[in-house]
This record gives C-alpha cells, structure tokens and sequence, in this order.
C-alpha cells in the first residue's frame, strides 16, 4: 500500500517523459526532478512541491543557497554570468556548499568569490527554472552510475588496431546512457580493411574491451569504426558529433519498425542540447502519436517536422 506516497525526488540522471508518465500514473505520487552534488551537500535545486512542475527542468534553486549559470574562457576563468536562456556552467554558493577538497591542487580554479563552479552545464529561464542540456564533465551516466569515459578510451587503445577512441553516452530507454565507443583505425590496418574485416574488428573490439575495463557497466555496449575521427581545430576529439551519431543510430532503430521512410536528423542545439528532429511523417495525427510514444521513451530532446 503505497497510497500514502506524495512525492518522489528523481536526480543523478535525466528521465524519460514515458517513464515519468508511466511511473505517476502507476503510484499517485508526484516526481519532482532535481540537481545536487555531493560538493553542494546533495541538493541544489528542484521543482516545487506546491508550485508548477517543468517535465525535463532540474527545477528553481534551493532556499538559502544561490544559483547561476556562468560563462568561463577558454581556460576556464569566470568571464561573466549568463543571461536568461543562455548556456554556461552551474555555479553554487551558500551554507551547503563545501569549503574544498583535501587535495589542494584540486581546488585550483574551482571556485570565485565564493562561488563554487560545478563543471555541469544548464541554462536558466526568466522564471528562475534550470535546464540542463549536457555535461561540461564528460561522464557517461547510465542509471546514476557515473562512468568516466577515459577508462573505457585507454583500454581500446591499447588494442594494436585502433589509433584514437572516444567513448560517449548513447540513449538508453531503461538506463538513460549506455556507453559506446567510437574508433579509427592505425593507417596500417586501415589499408587491409574491407567492409566485411570491419565488421569483425569492431565485434572484436568489443570484446576486447568487455574483457579489460575496470567495471562491467562500462564495458561499451556497440563499437563504431570510422573512416575519420572528428576533431577541432587544435586536434581534439569532438565529442558532441560523436554523441549525435549515436542518438540517430538508436533513434533509427527505434523508429525504424514505425516507418522506413522516416527522416531522422541530430543537431547540437546551443539552447536546447541534442535535439532530434524526425522528417516524413505525412499528415496522420495517429501515425505522429506513434512517433512521440517511441521518443518518449528516451531522454532525448525532439521535435517533430510539419
């Protein structure tokens, strides 16, 4: 008997408008969707209780703490705070907030005239409701579970075949992210490769990292193999190309069942985040119904094209 339940506070990872539905239709209880941290004593903000609730907002700032977004350098130095809508880094100061870590070479930069700077990305609009569209800390977050990326990286490189790595997030609908791993290849490989060798390695590749990685909830659960790694222009992996083509290969394969003339495209939205925009849908109500009913079930944002 759960009757006397009222709310239920939902963090450590975004949730699905499917399962907030389900879950609030199946318990009576309301989910009040939050955002805190361990430096911050747990909780930093969260929709209200008693006031309106915003599917897929982190909710308002906790009393007596304060909240902002702010915009750093290329170094990571405060620039300026954010204006309303705009992205930038979450920054926290108040009573709840930690003094530093033991290690003092881990404070550095880290906090401004008492700010603490959380290397989490959000935007806030004008009625004081926090959004967050990515991570500036660039873990994989499958189920709460924080998985640091660089783990599963170092073990694909030691593979003789593989020349760079990168592993991202991709949706999940009961986990939220799973890892995958993107590779390219040592030009030597690269060379002898035909489609049907490809194919191989990456199932060998997988299998290769299964076996090594330091949890198994980091083993990578799909391996691509490209032609090129995408890189910025001072030779670093960029990783928001990576996470698109992850979502729009779930998403295709989620939506593929539907209708195999649906357009699907991913694009990072400076305001929104990942944003899926799905094409050719035709004019049937019932047939966009369907489309909504498969991407509710994951955390990406989406839009559905006239």
């Amino acid at each position: 008997d759960i009757s006397s339940l009222k709310y239920v506070i939902c963090g450590a990872a975004p949730i699905s408008p499917e399962v907030f539905r389900r879950f609030q239709e199946t318990t009576g209880a309301h989910i009040l969707e939050g955002y805190g941290l361990t430096e911050g004593t747990l909780s930093s903000s969260a929709n209200p209780m008693d006031g309106e609730k915003r599917l897929g907002s982190v909710g308002i700032r906790s009393p007596y703490q304060q909240m902002k977004c702010v915009i750093l350098d290329a170094n990571g130095h405060y620039e300026r705070d954010c204006d309303y809508d705009e992205v930038g880094v979450i920054a926290i100061k108040g009573p709840n907030v930690f003094m530093g870590y033991k290690q003092e070479s881990a404070n550095d930069g880290l906090f401004v005239d008492g700010w603490f700077l959380t290397g989490d990305l959000a935007r806030q609009d004008s009625d004081g409701y926090f959004w967050m569209p990515g991570r500036a800390k660039d873990l994989i977050i499958r189920g709460g579970n924080n998985i640091d990326p660089k783990g599963i990286e170092d073990v694909l490189t030691e593979h003789p075949a593989v020349e760079l790595a990168a592993a991202v997030g991709q949706p999940d609908s009961y986990a939220g992210e799973l890892p995958c791993a993107f590779v390219s290849l040592d030009e030597d490989f690269k060379l002898a490769a035909d489609d049907a060798s490809l194919e191989a390695l990456a199932e060998e590749l997988q299998a290769f990292a299964k076996e090594r990685v330091s949890e198994r909830a980091a083993a990578p659960v799909h391996v691509a193999i490209l032609d090129e790694m995408p890189l910025t222009a001072v030779g670093k992996i960029f990783k928001p190309s990576l996470v698109a083509m992850a979502i729009e290969r779930v998403l295709g394969e989620a939506l593929q069942p539907l209708d195999a003339n649906l357009s699907l495209s991913v694009v990072n939205d400076k305001r929104l985040g990942m944003l899926a925009t799905v094409g050719n849908l035709g004019d049937s109500e019932a047939d966009r119904e369907r489309v909504r009913a498969v991407l509710d079930k994951f955390t990406v944002k989406y839009e559905l094209a006239a």
